[in-house]
Protein backbone atom coordinates (compact mmCIF):
# COMPACT_ATOMS: atom_id res chain seq x y z
CA UNK A 1 0.00 0.00 0.00
CA UNK A 2 0.67 3.51 -0.95
CA UNK A 3 2.80 5.51 2.23
CA UNK A 4 0.65 8.22 2.27
CA UNK A 5 -2.61 7.23 -0.43
CA UNK A 6 -4.48 10.21 -1.33
CA UNK A 7 -8.10 9.02 -0.23
CA UNK A 8 -6.73 8.87 2.98
CA UNK A 9 -4.50 11.95 3.38
CA UNK A 10 -7.75 13.58 2.50
CA UNK A 11 -10.03 11.21 5.18
CA UNK A 12 -8.00 12.51 7.83
CA UNK A 13 -7.48 16.04 6.93
CA UNK A 14 -11.21 16.69 6.53
CA UNK A 15 -11.79 15.24 9.62
CA UNK A 16 -9.09 18.28 11.40
CA UNK A 17 -10.34 20.87 9.79
CA UNK A 18 -14.16 19.84 10.69
CA UNK A 19 -12.65 20.13 14.35
CA UNK A 20 -9.78 22.52 14.13
CA UNK A 21 -9.39 26.15 12.05
CA UNK A 22 -7.61 24.75 8.80
CA UNK A 23 -5.10 28.18 9.42
CA UNK A 24 -4.06 26.00 12.28
CA UNK A 25 -3.29 22.74 10.63
CA UNK A 26 -0.11 21.77 9.01
CA UNK A 27 -0.12 18.44 6.80
CA UNK A 28 2.73 15.92 6.96
CA UNK A 29 4.69 14.81 4.02
CA UNK A 30 6.67 11.91 3.73
CA UNK A 31 9.58 12.14 2.05
CA UNK A 32 10.42 8.28 2.48
CA UNK A 33 8.98 4.71 0.87
CA UNK A 34 8.69 1.22 1.38
CA UNK A 35 10.58 -2.15 0.10
CA UNK A 36 8.50 -4.95 0.76
CA UNK A 37 9.23 -8.38 0.24
CA UNK A 38 6.63 -10.80 -0.74
CA UNK A 39 4.31 -12.30 0.15
CA UNK A 40 3.39 -10.28 3.28
CA UNK A 41 2.87 -11.81 6.65
CA UNK A 42 1.08 -9.25 9.15
CA UNK A 43 3.76 -9.48 12.13
CA UNK A 44 6.59 -11.43 10.20
CA UNK A 45 7.27 -9.46 6.63
CA UNK A 46 8.80 -6.35 7.53
CA UNK A 47 9.53 -3.54 4.74
CA UNK A 48 12.93 -2.04 4.22
CA UNK A 49 11.99 2.09 4.62
CA UNK A 50 14.25 3.88 1.55
CA UNK A 51 14.68 7.13 0.43
CA UNK A 52 12.70 8.45 -2.43
CA UNK A 53 15.16 8.58 -4.71
CA UNK A 54 17.03 5.63 -3.61
CA UNK A 55 13.44 4.14 -4.96
CA UNK A 56 14.21 5.66 -8.02
CA UNK A 57 17.68 3.98 -8.66
CA UNK A 58 16.64 0.85 -7.16
CA UNK A 59 13.99 0.60 -10.32
CA UNK A 60 16.41 1.55 -12.56
CA UNK A 61 18.95 -0.82 -11.27
CA UNK A 62 16.57 -3.50 -11.31
CA UNK A 63 15.09 -2.97 -14.76
CA UNK A 64 11.75 -1.82 -13.41
CA UNK A 65 9.00 0.07 -14.53
CA UNK A 66 7.47 2.58 -12.21
CA UNK A 67 3.95 2.81 -12.08
CA UNK A 68 1.66 5.11 -10.87
CA UNK A 69 -1.52 4.32 -8.72
CA UNK A 70 -4.65 7.20 -9.93
CA UNK A 71 -6.55 6.03 -6.44
CA UNK A 72 -3.90 6.44 -4.08
CA UNK A 73 -1.75 8.70 -5.99
CA UNK A 74 1.08 7.39 -5.57
CA UNK A 75 3.88 5.58 -7.06
CA UNK A 76 4.72 1.77 -7.33
CA UNK A 77 6.95 -1.04 -8.67
CA UNK A 78 7.69 -4.34 -8.17
CA UNK A 79 10.91 -6.53 -8.52
CA UNK A 80 12.31 -9.93 -7.79
CA UNK A 81 15.60 -10.50 -6.17
CA UNK A 82 17.55 -13.67 -4.97
CA UNK A 83 13.94 -15.22 -5.63
CA UNK A 84 12.07 -12.90 -3.42
CA UNK A 85 9.85 -10.85 -4.87
CA UNK A 86 9.64 -7.06 -3.82
CA UNK A 87 6.57 -4.52 -3.57
CA UNK A 88 8.59 -1.02 -3.77
CA UNK A 89 5.59 2.55 -3.17
CA UNK A 90 7.18 5.86 -2.31
CA UNK A 91 6.67 9.14 -3.63
CA UNK A 92 7.37 11.14 -6.08
CA UNK A 93 6.62 14.49 -7.83
CA UNK A 94 3.14 13.87 -8.79
CA UNK A 95 2.18 12.52 -5.30
CA UNK A 96 3.61 15.59 -3.93
CA UNK A 97 1.55 17.58 -5.98
CA UNK A 98 -1.47 15.61 -5.42
CA UNK A 99 -0.45 16.41 -1.58
CA UNK A 100 -0.08 19.81 -2.36
CA UNK A 101 -3.32 20.56 -4.00
CA UNK A 102 -5.08 19.18 -1.16
CA UNK A 103 -3.37 21.19 0.78
CA UNK A 104 -4.59 24.25 -1.09
CA UNK A 105 -8.14 23.09 -1.58
CA UNK A 106 -8.65 22.97 2.01
CA UNK A 107 -6.61 26.09 2.73
CA UNK A 108 -4.29 25.15 5.58
CA UNK A 109 -1.77 26.58 7.13
CA UNK A 110 1.40 24.51 5.14
CA UNK A 111 3.20 21.56 5.51
CA UNK A 112 6.29 19.97 6.89
CA UNK A 113 7.94 17.11 5.59
CA UNK A 114 9.15 14.06 7.16
CA UNK A 115 12.61 13.15 6.75
CA UNK A 116 13.82 16.34 4.96
CA UNK A 117 17.31 15.03 5.61
CA UNK A 118 16.62 12.51 2.71
CA UNK A 119 17.85 13.62 -1.48
CA UNK A 120 14.42 14.23 -2.80
CA UNK A 121 15.65 16.76 -5.68
CA UNK A 122 12.39 16.56 -7.90
CA UNK A 123 10.19 17.65 -4.91
CA UNK A 124 12.68 20.79 -3.93
CA UNK A 125 12.24 22.04 -8.17
CA UNK A 126 8.91 21.64 -8.01
CA UNK A 127 8.00 23.52 -4.37
CA UNK A 128 10.23 26.41 -5.49
CA UNK A 129 8.64 26.40 -9.13
CA UNK A 130 4.88 26.42 -7.46
CA UNK A 131 6.01 29.14 -4.81
CA UNK A 132 8.51 31.19 -6.73
CA UNK A 133 11.19 30.48 -4.25
CA UNK A 134 15.11 31.51 -6.44
CA UNK A 135 16.78 29.79 -3.86
CA UNK A 136 16.51 27.44 -1.01
CA UNK A 137 18.01 28.56 2.38
CA UNK A 138 21.08 26.51 3.28
CA UNK A 139 22.28 26.37 6.98
CA UNK A 140 26.09 25.89 7.16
Amino acid sequence: MAVAPLPQVRQVLEYGVSEIPPEKIFMGVPNYGYDWPLPYEPKRTQATNIGNQEAIQIAARVGATIQYDETAQSPFFTYTQNGVGHEVWFEDVRSIQAKYNLLDELKLLGSGYWNVMRPFAQNWTFLATRYHIKKFPVSE
